[in-house]
């Protein structure tokens, strides 16, 4: 479980390739710091176990699954990305409750400044979008944010200058592919509820 506060921006050092998945090898110094192999990392706010720990970064497998429901298969040597490792008991909560179960990828497509913000409007599949609602939570590639709204095939968020500066987020985004994970407590309720719901197109 994890909180969606970034605590590093890592760079991608190496990809190599393997039985249709890859091992990534990370280059990072923060989250370092207790690391073991075995261990969870969010990677761009994927949960992956750490299989190889250096002195300069940390290596995971990606398997198939996780290329084809993520956007790390786009990523590149040398490029950024988010990390975090896991929450532990009796840390604070400052961000919301994230898996790091990746629910689809989505894009940024518009990047607007708004006094010392940026605005970005980011596509998501349609089946995520009913899990969206203005001033509820969503994790953009492991960061929490809040949503400031929704249109029909996307949402905004508000980013401030602490978030575009230590993360992967903000104008330099812009036409990148990013992960999203909803807030679980909205599928929980959805499952939970749905046994109780009216029949589809009963007009009740």
């Amino acid at each position: 479980m994890f909180t969606g506060l970034i605590e590093e921006g890592g760079s991608v050092a190496e990809i190599r390739p393997s039985d249709g998945g890859a091992r990534l090898v990370v280059s990072a110094e923060l989250v370092l710091e207790g690391l073991a192999v075995g261990d969870s990392v969010a990677v761009n706010g994927t949960c992956l176990t750490a299989v190889e720990i250096g002195p300069s970064g940390f290596a995971v497998d990606c398997v198939a699954e996780t290329l084809r429901r993520t956007s790390l298969g786009a990523l590149a040597p040398g490029d950024r990305v988010n990390l975090e490792r896991p929450l532990r008991i009796g840390d604070r909560l400052d961000g919301h409750l994230v898996q790091g179960h990746v629910d689809g990828v989505g894009t940024v497509r518009a990047a607007t400044p708004e006094g010392a913000s940026t605005v970005l409007e980011v596509s998501a599949p349609p089946d995520l979008l009913r899990y969206v609602v203005e001033k509820g939570s969503i994790a953009v590639d492991g960061v929490s944010l809040t949503i400031a709204g929704r249109l029909a095939d996307a949402f905004t968020v508000a980013l401030i200058p602490h978030t575009m500066a230590v993360t992967t987020l903000g104008p330099q985004a812009l036409g990148r592919p990013v992960n999203l994970e909803v807030d679980v407590v909205a599928k929980y309720v959805e499952s939970l509820a749905a046994p109780y719901a009216p029949p589809r197109g009963s007009g009740q």
